[in-house]
């Protein structure tokens, strides 16, 4: 009886390690280690999303100190070709993927790629400090950035600011890809238009250069010293827009978060996770945690707008 156990003990031994045996073998062919909470990765986002996307990721590694992520910040262009070439699991930026996208993924790998919105911010334009002209219509942007009006009194009749340059963070970035399909409607870029490489450059280029109009995401905007979200750069002015036929300071609107809200901000993006990952672990676990309370709060709180939550802004009287 005793060897009858002994016999079979020493089966469910071998037969453990061999399932084991299998699994490790598996897990080093595919090179994945991490979970949900630990393992160290590489992800994509948009270069115009660094801002949030380095609070979010910060937040998180405290939260859980054996994960290790790290950002690849690059231009949207880049960052689709590497989720389609299969050599990131997640990519932020501010477009889904096209039903094709989709498909030729599946074809590839046979998991369904997840893509879902993870917040709000605008599209900002800006202009130098000393520059007081911050309103135009969204005619006047649009005129501005196909070459049709390429002096400041093309748009500011009796200015004397001499020739408008508009500077973009970069020619494949998501911010660029924005302004074409919504608001240049396909139209082709004017030939006063420059790109830096980064948004930081953008901002430091308007700073530098009086008759410039730089084009950037909103959360690169928001004074970090203001937890109001309502201070924006001080080296710099941030433009009011209108879809009026003519632009007034009564109604025209800077993008913040209330006015990305109710709609009254006309250029407003959508941010988005994409992941493609067959095990569900690392790279889902911190694009989950965006969407969850937690991480809408941080992106709530650098000036964007999250994606879920009942927001409510409230008018008030302050008495000086």
């Amino acid at each position: 009886m005793k060897r009858t156990s002994y016999i079979f003990i020493g089966l469910a031994i071998m037969l453990s390690l061999a399932f084991f045996g299998s699994c490790g073998k598996k897990k080093a062919k595919d090179g994945r280690t991490d979970t949900p909470t630990s393992g160290t990765i590489q992800f994509v986002a948009d270069e115009s999303l660094s801002p949030i996307i380095e609070e979010e990721k910060t937040q998180f590694e405290f939260e859980y100190p054996n994960a290790k992520l790290k950002p690849l910040y690059s231009d949207e262009v880049t960052g689709l070709q590497m989720i389609k070439d299969f050599k990131t699991t997640l990519l932020f930026t501010t477009r889904g993927l096209k039903d094709s996208e989709i498909a030729y993924l599946k074809s590839k790998s046979n998991v369904i790629p997840s893509v879902f919105p993870i917040g709000y911010d605008g599209l900002a334009f800006i202009v130098n400090k000393n520059n007081n002209d911050t309103c135009f219509t969204v005619n006047d942007l649009k005129r501005i950035l196909t070459g049709k009006a390429t002096k400041w009194n093309d748009v500011v009749p009796g200015s004397k600011r001499g020739d408008i340059e508009v500077v973009f963070d970069n020619t494949r970035s998501a911010t660029t890809n924005f302004v074409v399909d919504s608001v240049l409607h396909g139209e082709k870029f004017g030939e006063n238009i420059m790109a830096a490489k980064t948004s930081k450059q953008v901002i430091d280029y308007v700073d530098q250069n009086p008759g410039s109009i730089g084009v950037i995401g909103s959360n690169w905007l928001n004074d970090r010293r203001d937890s109001t979200n309502t201070t924006f750069k001080k080296n710099i002015h941030v433009v009011s827009v209108s879809i009026k036929d003519k632009a007034t300071p009564m109604n025209s609107w800077k993008p913040y978060q209330a006015y990305l809200l109710d709609g009254r901000y006309p250029f407003v993006r959508t941010l988005y996770a994409i992941v493609v990952d067959p095990h569900k672990a690392l790279p889902w676990s911190f694009a989950n945690y965006i969407t969850n309370p937690r991480g809408q709060l941080i992106l709530f709180k650098t000036g964007l707008l999250p994606y879920r939550g009942d927001i409510t802004f409230k008018k008030v009287n302050i008495k000086k």
